[in-house]
């Protein structure tokens, strides 16, 4: 994924979906807004149910050209043919992941708040390095990733970086100019249109 010119789209699965609509209504999301990447998020552990989602979501990025990424399981992602995998663990498998798969592959990773651990996964070998929440929220301990962060990042690491968490169209506005990819998820999933949703949240990025 190389830094691209303007901010683009990266779309975050809900945790849980229904394969007999959800890779439907994921076709119709990217063929109204142009996506980057597709990222396979799912809260089950179970091989099989990751397997037949995987199967169903490749079919529909890689017949629209789009990069699709697994979260954390790094065997699997090979095994199916996807794109790379999104590890949530920081730098820690980063290079060992990059061994695994190999050059052509994407490997990103979470960083979460750290700026150290951003700065360790890039030199790792990750293709993009994420942070957030972008703002505070009542989960996890209320920390979270502030502009002073993707500012510094921008102008200092040519790594790739993504916002993700708590994103609404004024963060994103505030974003724009210090990001490269806006990792959105249940900003969207959770909307009764996430089409309109989707573009109303990408019309901030201009």
């Amino acid at each position: 994924m190389d830094t691209p010119e303007q901010p683009q789209l990266y779309l975050i699965t809900p945790p849980e979906v229904e394969l007999s609509r959800f890779p439907d209504l994921l076709a119709s999301v990217l063929d109204a807004h142009p996506v980057a990447c597709v990222r396979l998020d799912l809260a089950t552990r179970d091989e099989d149910r990751l397997a037949r989602t995987a199967d169903a979501l490749r079919e529909v990025t890689h017949a629209r050209d789009i990069a699709l990424v697994l979260t954390d399981h790094t065997l699997l992602s090979d095994r199916l043919g996807l794109d790379g995998v999104h590890l949530t663990d920081a730098a820690r498998s980063v290079r060992e992941t990059r061994k695994a798969l190999g050059e052509d592959a994407i490997v990103g990773t979470f960083c979460g708040t750290s700026r150290h651990d951003g700065m360790s996964a890039g030199e790792a070998g990750a293709d993009y390095v994420s942070f957030g929440p972008v703002q505070a929220s009542a989960l996890g301990n209320g920390s979270f990733a502030d502009m002073d962060l993707f500012q510094w990042w921008s102008e200092v690491i040519e790594v790739p970086i993504v916002a993700e968490g708590a994103l609404d169209a004024a963060m994103i506005a505030q974003l724009a100019p210090y990001t490269d990819f806006f990792g959105l998820g249940e900003e969207i999933w959770a909307s009764d249109d996430p089409v309109k949703a989707l573009g109303a949240l990408a019309s901030a990025m201009a």
